[in-house]
């Protein structure tokens, strides 16, 4: 078996980047990602090949119905819905309509590098379940987050489809792991970006978004 050194962290980093990026060119050709400078409708065009219908759908199988090897599980805390995770799905778009906004059902183009780091995070805990915390936020959900207390940015990364909060519960765990491992995780696979850990019984997750790098605890 080939040590899992940083080197190689980060040539699986970059296969799964790629991977993500062939299929996100037609979401993005009418509003291509901006250049780094620093949901609760669900859609329902997905194919049924790809869906989890089922709770406990990862644990049970190491082959997705597609023949793809799975990785996990990727859930919306919100809505419920669950999505197959494998090394060609969900595509681009599918994963950007699990992550709309959740008061205005608005959906918006995502960098792919943040769908290329849930894969290659999915990859080092095969069959966990990843749990999407917070994607896309309309300025509607983030003034209304403000002024519930919520510690949001008035510019936040999430309102320019730059950021995704998420934890990763294993295989045969109930608890997500601890943010801050998870965090350590994220920076040795060389991600450059920002990202936060948040560690409240009621905030356990972690924020990665491919703006400045930079780090905080919430």
């Amino acid at each position: 078996m080939v040590p899992f050194t940083p080197v190689f962290a980060r040539v699986v980093l970059t296969a799964g980047l790629v991977a993500s990026a062939a299929f996100q060119a037609s979401a993005l050709a009418s509003a291509p990602v901006p250049p780094r400078s620093h949901g609760h409708a669900v859609k329902k065009d997905a194919a049924p090949e790809t869906e989890a219908r089922a709770s406990g759908a990862t644990g049970e199988r190491s082959v997705a119905p597609d023949g793809a090897p799975l990785l996990g599980t990727m859930v919306q805390t919100h809505t419920g819905e669950h999505l197959l995770l494998t090394s060609s799905s969900p595509a681009q778009p599918r994963f950007e309509s699990l992550l709309q906004d959740r008061v205005t059902g608005q959906a918006h183009a995502f960098d792919p590098r943040l769908l290329g780091l849930l894969r290659t995070l999915a990859s080092q805990h095969p069959g966990a379940r990843i749990e999407l915390v917070s994607g896309f936020r309309s300025p509607k959900l983030n003034e209304m987050m403000r002024k519930k207390g919520h510690h949001v940015a008035s510019h936040s990364q999430h309102s320019l489809g730059h950021a995704v909060d998420f934890r990763i519960v294993p295989a045969g765990e109930t608890k997500g792991m601890d943010p801050r491992a998870l965090e350590k995780e994220i920076r040795a696979l060389g991600w450059d970006g920002g990202v936060g850990t948040y560690t409240l019984a009621s905030d356990w997750f972690v924020h990665a978004d491919v703006g400045k790098n930079r780090r905080w605890r919430g």
